[in-house]
């Protein structure tokens, strides 16, 4: 038998783990967004050589910022994972490919491991303590009401 978690473990990992990777994300975005600006973010993007820099910039900052939010909560946890994924495949495919792995030669290392990271957390999904779960579970002890057609409103 493969050696698992409990359930509660898991879930436990699961939390930590979005609450880690949105943080870091959040920062990025809020970093793009507030500290260094829309502005300077877009030049950046363009002196780098990413095609369309203002919508790129405008996508990776809002991508990062409210996807980061959203892993925290852990609400729309599958699209904001797999948002956040692509937005990092694209910054290893138009800034770090061939530059090596690590982060100080301008390597892919952050890139890889906080969009996988991401990627991971859509697959395997938000967990137990998140609103994604609340908000499923919350649905399903809603009762259905069946209103046939003698139902008058």
């Amino acid at each position: 038998m493969i050696y698992a978690f409990p359930p509660t473990a898991t879930d436990v990992v699961k939390l930590l783990a979005r609450i880690g990777f949105g943080v870091v994300f959040t920062a990025h975005g809020c970093q793009k967004l507030f500290t260094v600006g829309m502005a300077a973010t877009t030049a950046g993007f363009k002196q780098m050589g990413l095609p369309l820099p203002g919508v790129a910039a405008w996508f990776a900052a809002l991508v990062e910022f409210l996807g980061g939010m959203l892993l925290v909560l852990g609400l729309f946890t599958p699209i904001a994972g797999t948002l956040l994924f692509l937005n990092m495949l694209g910054a290893y495919l138009f800034v770090h490919i061939g530059k090596g792995l690590f982060v100080q030669d301008g390597g892919g290392e952050l890139v890889i491991a906080l969009g996988l990271g991401a990627l991971l957390i859509a697959a395997v999904g938000a967990g137990r303590y998140s609103l994604d779960h609340w908000l499923l579970t919350r649905r399903a002890r809603e009762p259905h009401h069946h209103r046939g057609p003698d139902h008058i409103p």
